[in-house]
């Protein structure tokens, strides 16, 4: 067992923070936050809950591009939100280790906007399609009530658009940077017929673009996005919301990862095969959604969801043409296209129980995915001899993949004395993946199978209120983690079909935490943790775009995570976030010696750090706010992180510096001006920005970007 050590230090750490801060005078009254969606208890605020939830407001004004999920996550602690410089991949996303595997795409973490999955049934999520024009907040969940959620829920994220508002407002917003970056968004927010409170129809539309020629060479994208929230308040206290959002990025060139040799001779350059084969992707989502909110009676409300969307991605890898002589291959070119779509209903009982406040919620949901996956050459004969490189040439692939998740679930809150409350729940989770082979050659057998997996998650928490200002609480519950489609397109020993060899990973979580709310917005958290899984998900091979997944055993992730808000004054205030995370493989295993991995080689011992996390990570910001102008400074630093299985080779850990400034002038008629500027990576530092897990060329590292400004205007009307 790994030494406690750093627990023990992170406890007194939190324990001297809270003792430095002044308490409330006596009758002094708290502000607390309001209530946390996420959580799904009314009865209370997130600070009364015995869990790990943070609430980012997004609806002030913001000096970053907009473009990136990562920049609004950057103070969550336990929360690793990595950039790519590559939109072909999307931002990575790990919670307190959860996910970190993902060399695409989201996996172990649960995404909603708006109240609606933005992972699929398999665990597969994108972030991509996010409409950060048009948020309000960002909530996350972190620990063992994410487990409420379902399958891949090792943490919860939640984007949630802004309602209209009473009398029309326009926002225009426009920002330029370094490498050719242009962006530029515009939402509109208003009532039809009476004010929003008396029956009218809120709306809030949002669109945006965003053009760049990308930090790299062979990396330029570009993307836009719609979104469109209409809302009514209906008699007798309920609501109904449609959300529908569209989100369209063709041809974003994928640069592919570097050796450490060619990063540190040329950070920018892009890999000879990554232009020789054109590595590009594209996607295409829309979806639509609705969510329903009715009191039934003094003390039940019933809550109804449903949503249906599709979605389509090609791309382009760098497989060798020799690769794909053999008869299983599925080709160098991936086109997926499919429909998905899900139902959700709950209703919720408040009452008392033994005297004391009591709530109780029961629902059930059902999702279900169906994608056609077809896989072609990435070459084809000029006819002349010759070989054109980079287009879509010969069907290798052929495959119709449904998947159906069915769940119920229950969760209580119970206040049941002055100072103690209980939060409790179960989850059953059912997964159904199944595919049907349609390429079927006299060297390519029929592929077709299917496997079920079911799991039950139960949580439990309890809280204690010492003070009026101070909440200590101890939380423990189970989750699981099925393998995705994606996980199981590409068997590790190269043959043909899929990996339904693969098994779900089970984890057991434990969380220990402390809160504390003070005068003037002032607020601490301090959690320790620790999740042990069985049957744990790792990265195989990963080459030419194309990834391969295998079980390894046990694996243990423990830390601690500290964060503070803390005004300095009339002008000043203070941010803090750090996380320190020990992940580690419990059981040895054997990593592959050969491409395919038909034959087991350098074995990895006990004790081996999960590759793709930092041990530490912190950030602060500090911020002065004037009548008209408003500056920060911004620090984050990163440990460093391993990039393979065996522990070999490291992206080394970093610090950088970014600088803001911004101004606002009123204008006749209620109308506001704001211009603002940002400098990142003050200093110029070069450093890896993210890393490629178990890349079998040896091409893991990511570069992040050098010194870049960013400035831009906007205009409320």
């Amino acid at each position: 067992m790994p030494p406690m050590l750093p627990f023990r230090t992170a406890s007194l750490a939190a324990g001297l923070c809270l003792a430095s801060i002044p308490p409330c005078a006596a009758g002094e009254e708290l502000r607390l936050p309001p209530v946390v969606v996420t959580a799904r208890v009314e009865s209370a605020p997130a600070f009364d809950l015995p869990a790990s939830l943070d609430r980012v407001d997004l609806s002030g004004d913001r000096n970053d591009a907009q473009a990136s999920l990562s920049e609004a996550l950057r103070g969550v602690p336990g929360v690793l939100a990595r950039d790519r410089q590559n939109q072909a991949q999307d931002t990575q996303l790990s919670i307190r280790g959860f996910g970190a595997r993902a060399t695409f795409g989201v996996r172990g973490v649960r995404l909603y906007a708006d109240g609606i999955p933005a992972t699929m049934p398999d665990g597969q999520g994108q972030l991509s399609h996010f409409a950060l024009a048009a948020a309000e907040r960002v909530e996350v969940m972190r620990g063992p009530f994410s487990a409420l959620y379902g399958n891949s829920s090792g943490g919860v994220v939640q984007l949630w658009s802004a309602d209209g508002t009473p009398e029309p407002q326009a926002d225009l917003r426009a920002a330029a940077g370094r490498y050719g970056g242009l962006s530029a968004s515009a939402r509109l927010r208003g009532t039809l017929g009476r004010d929003a409170t008396a029956g009218g129809t809120g709306y809030h539309l949002a669109v945006a673009g965003s053009d760049s020629d990308g930090y790299r060479r062979h990396s330029a994208a570009r993307r836009t996005s719609l979104n469109l929230k209409l809302h009514r308040e209906l008699a007798g206290g309920g609501r109904i919301e449609l959300v529908g959002n569209g989100f369209d990025a063709p041809d974003a060139q994928d640069p592919l990862g570097l050796t450490w040799d060619q990063m540190r001779a040329d950070p920018r350059q892009a890999v000879a095969v990554a232009e020789l084969y054109d590595t590009r992707k594209s996607v295409r989502q829309a979806q639509l959604g609705a969510n329903w909110r009715q009191p039934w009676g003094e003390a039940t409300t019933l809550r109804v969801s449903g949503y249906g969307g599709r979605r389509a991605v090609t791309q382009y890898l760098a497989v060798p043409v020799a690769a794909q002589a053999s008869p299983l291959s599925a080709g160098g070119v991936v086109d997926l296209d499919g429909d998905h779509g899900g139902l959700d209903a709950r209703a919720s009982w408040q009452g008392q129980a033994g005297g004391r406040d009591l709530e109780l919620t029961v629902g059930a949901g059902g999702e279900r995915q169906r994608q056609h996956r077809r896989g072609y050459e990435n070459f084809v004969d000029d006819g002349a001899g010759g070989t054109l490189i980079g287009v879509r040439g010969r069907l290798r692939r052929d495959q119709i993949d449904t998947v159906e998740s069915l769940d119920g679930y229950a969760q209580a809150w119970w206040r049941l004395a002055p100072r103690w409350s209980l939060q409790a729940g179960a989850r059953h989770s059912t997964v159904r993946f199944d595919s049907q082979d349609r390429y079927l050659t006299a060297a390519n057998p029929d592929d077709s199978g299917r496997v079920r997996y079911s799991r039950l998650t139960p949580v439990a928490g309890l809280a204690f209120a010492p003070t009026a200002d101070l909440r200590l609480y101890l939380a423990a519950g189970r989750g699981f983690e099925t393998p995705t489609f994606n996980e199981l397109g590409y068997r590790a020993d190269g043959q043909a079909g899929l990996a339904f060899d693969l098994r779900p990973a089970a984890s057991d979580t434990l969380e220990l935490g402390a809160k504390w709310r003070g005068r003037a917005g002032a607020a601490v958290e301090a959690a320790l943790f620790r999740a042990d899984t069985d049957d744990e998900l790792a990265v195989a091979r990963n080459s030419g775009g194309r990834s391969s997944y295998r079980n390894v055993g046990r694996a243990r992730r423990q830390g601690a995570e500290l964060s503070a808000r803390l005004p300095l004054g009339q002008a000043w205030s203070l941010q803090l976030a750090a996380t320190w995370l020990d992940a580690r493989f419990r059981e040895g295993f054997a990593v592959c010696a050969a491409s395919p991995c038909t034959t087991p080689g350098v074995q990895v011992p006990a004790g081996t750090r999960i590759p793709g996390l930092p041990r530490q990570q912190a950030w602060a910001r500090l911020q002065w706010q004037g009548q008209a102008w408003e500056a920060a400074l911004e620090g984050a630093a990163l440990g460093a992180v391993g990039v393979d299985d065996r522990g070999q080779a490291r992206a080394p850990g970093y610090g950088l510096l970014h600088l803001e400034a911004a101004r606002g002038w009123e204008l006749a008629g209620g109308r506001r001006l704001r211009a603002f500027a940002r400098i990142d990576n003050l200093l110029d530092r070069a450093h890896v920005g993210s890393v490629i897990v178990n890349e079998a060329n040896g091409r893991y590292y990511e570069p992040g970007p050098g010194r870049g400004v960013l400035a831009g205007l906007e205009l409320r009307l």
